[in-house]
């Protein structure tokens, strides 16, 4: 096995992202990680099956649809278990309802392009009532711990969303405005990492994490904006997909530990 493929293949396994230890929501904090987590996983759902029609890292990114899938059923009940109020858990409840919808489209059958352009309106869809839930239950928390956990969190879902624009592209089946919007999560992105960095409560070991994250920043910004070759088109792809999961892993460290500020 190439030592690349080891790489990508063991920060899967080895991520919370997969299979978080914790089985149900222990405290408001937990949940606002575990709802920030869920437009995240919209997302990157929607990455993995561009991925695979374009036969990009195919091997990651089926075991990244069957993973995502997998923790986004689990962490949807475990929301609505603990949902503290009519607000939350109608939210959570049209989530439901739009996951059944996007979810049947995520397999089944081959992917194509017909039904990729639909799961990047569902993809955005799910994610903006994710993005509800996350700040309903920050109003509840009431604390600055559960500011900087939605904010970091927030940063898990745009590594994944500018890396599913850009797979969008590359398959000619992003809307028109893609070249916007991925520009616009680049832009928030960066933004939200500097206010992130100048947090007053960050510990010695978040701005050690936030240093390790900017340097991955750094890999996959240059993937994204590589030359455009037909000639490297699939290794460039390869590369995005390959460092948005890793800025993700590192991202979602961050999140952790802001989360154990509470």
């Amino acid at each position: 096995m190439k030592r690349r493929t080891f790489l990508i293949g063991s920060l899967i396994a080895g991520s919370g992202l997969i299979a978080p230890a914790l089985a149900q929501v222990t405290n408001i904090s937990d949940a606002i990680n575990k709802a920030g987590r869920q437009r995240m996983l919209a997302q990157r759902l929607a990455k993995a099956y561009l991925q695979l029609g374009m036969d990009v890292d195919t091997e990651h990114a089926r075991k990244i649809l069957d993973q995502s899938l997998s923790v986004f059923d689990r962490q949807l009940v475990e929301l609505r278990t603990f949902a503290p109020n009519p607000e939350t858990k109608a939210s959570l409840s049209e989530s439901e309802k739009l996951w059944l919808d996007y979810k049947q489209l995520l397999v089944g059958k081959a992917p194509n392009k017909n039904d990729g352009k639909n799961i990047l309106t569902l993809s955005d869809k799910l994610m903006r009532l994710a993005d509800d839930s996350t700040t309903q239950l920050e109003k509840i928390a009431g604390n600055s711990s559960g500011k900087w956990v939605n904010l970091a969190g927030r940063q898990r879902m745009l590594s994944q969303r500018m890396s599913k624009l850009y797979m969008a592209m590359q398959w000619e089946i992003a809307p028109a405005d893609a070249g916007n919007l991925l520009d616009g999560a680049r832009k928030e992105f960066i933004a939200a990492q500097n206010l992130l960095g100048s947090a007053s409560v960050n510990t010695t070991k978040i701005k050690d994490e936030l240093g390790l994250a900017q340097q991955q920043w750094l890999f996959f910004d240059h993937a994204l904006h590589h030359a455009e070759d037909p000639k490297t088109r699939h290794q460039s792809a390869t590369n995005v997909a390959t460092s948005s999961e890793r800025i993700l892993e590192q991202m979602d460290k961050v999140t952790s530990l802001y989360q154990q500020l509470a």
